[in-house]
């Protein structure tokens, strides 16, 4: 038999024997609190707030490089029009220096302002450019 057997027999025996006897009664045992086991230690809780400290860093110096970067490339595309704009300007200009050392122009002008201009002696500026 066990003991728990036994004692629960011999309770039942004094009851039968003596039934105004008080039995004893058992003392409850004693329950210990189980401690709830923790999903994460402090030193888990330690190492994920740097991790997560260290990623937003990372993510803000990110997006700040992506903004300087974009800026950048924005001021380069407005100077890349100004040079476009400003070479259109200088050919528009350039041919208008062609058209306005034309000789015949040059003659005609003076001509309509009275100069008397012989022919044989007048020579276009580029070709004494050129020499």
């Amino acid at each position: 038999m066990s003991e728990s057997h036994a004692k629960k027999w011999q309770q039942s025996w004094q009851q039968t024997t003596n039934p105004n006897v008080e039995t004893q009664t058992e003392p409850k045992p004693i329950i210990k609190e189980k401690t709830q086991k923790r999903w994460i230690t402090p030193g888990e809780k330690v190492i994920y707030s740097v991790f997560s400290f260290v990623t937003i860093v990372a993510l803000l110096f990110m997006v700040s490089f992506s903004s300087n970067t974009d800026t950048l490339n924005r001021e380069v595309q407005q100077l890349e029009r100004n040079v476009n704009q400003q070479q259109d300007i200088n050919q528009n200009l350039s041919y208008q220096v062609k058209e306005f050392s034309n000789p015949d122009r040059i003659l005609r002008i003076a001509k309509e302002n009275g100069l008397k201009v012989q022919n044989s002696k007048v020579k276009q500026a580029s070709s004494l450019v050129n020499n």
